[in-house]
């Protein structure tokens, strides 16, 4: 990539679907301090949603249960990768910024189709947070998690990966990947760690939680960029993919608590097929 111009901004994940979810409010500009209210419902996925998993019914044979997941198998610039390589700095400069927002948590099998079946633990952003690559604006949808991470590094797993997800007005859509390495107890993460949707399928509703999504990130904020896809089912190409060359930390006892609830959620690495690697390096 070209230098990264990092600048406040919102994150918006990418919100393929409408998203069940825990509500977290609070006032603009404060931070969590309160214990969160939470109240939970349980939330029957879509009928007529093509059913996926992670098990008998994982990554291998996705492309063929649904015409609509074709991409899965045919796809020629699937995520995710092994990152291995690097190109010369040569694409737009990227812009990030994350401000305190009202955010919604759901216990949500898909980002893509909404369908709310333990694939993962996903959280709805309702902030005006934007991602900005050239001169592309994207908002920040949803961000959730994997367990170990998708993407590797030199063939390296993380214990975890975190993906923010944005969407542009047009409909494209970024992520940006934070690799999670075992450490230090991450105080950013606790106000949502601690009222974790245990169920498959269920939603949580919190109060008096503010969240900064900044304080999720590493300061460093240099990632390596390439085009990619959605790692799920319909593994939809066309997603500018950067994932932050520096991890961040959770506790064992965090990284616990999330696997306790869902593991082993990650697709294999794909194959690069010719595609570069950039590395934007920004501070």
């Amino acid at each position: 990539m070209n230098t990264m111009t990092l600048q406040p901004f919102c994150v918006a994940v990418l919100g393929v679907a409408a998203m069940a979810g825990v509500t977290a409010c609070s006032k603009q500009g404060e931070r969590a301090a309160e214990t969160p209210q939470a109240t939970t419902q349980a939330v029957a996925p879509p009928a007529g949603t093509p059913h996926w998993e992670y098990g008998a019914e994982g990554p291998a044979v996705w492309a063929s249960l649904s015409p609509a997941f074709a991409a899965c198998a045919s796809g020629r610039s699937q995520s995710p990768i092994d990152i291995v390589t690097t190109a010369a700095n040569s694409q737009p400069a990227l812009r990030m910024s994350y401000r305190p927002a009202s955010l919604r948590v759901v216990h949500h099998e898909h980002m893509a189709d909404g369908i709310n079946n333990g694939h993962t633990i996903q959280i709805n952003y309702g902030g005006a947070d934007t991602l900005t690559v050239g001169d592309e604006r994207y908002a920040l949808v949803q961000y959730h998690f994997h367990a170990p991470s998708e993407h590797t590094v030199g063939g390296r797993h993380y214990p975890m990966e975190m993906h923010l997800v944005h969407k542009s007005a047009a409909g494209d859509l970024a992520v940006v990947g934070v690799l999670i390495e075992e450490g230090q107890r991450n105080a950013a993460f606790e106000p949502v760690w601690a009222n974790l949707p245990t169920e498959k399928g269920m939603e949580m509703h919190y109060q008096h939680v503010q969240v900064d999504v900044d304080d999720l990130l590493p300061r460093d904020r240099s990632a390596y960029r390439y085009a990619g896809s959605l790692t799920t089912p319909p593994c939809s190409e066309g997603v500018k993919w950067l994932v932050l060359a520096t991890p961040i930390q959770l506790s064992t006892e965090q990284i616990g608590a999330f696997t306790a609830i869902v593991r082993d959620n990650n697709r294999p690495v794909q194959p690069l097929n010719g595609r570069s690697i950039a590395l934007d390096r920004v501070r």
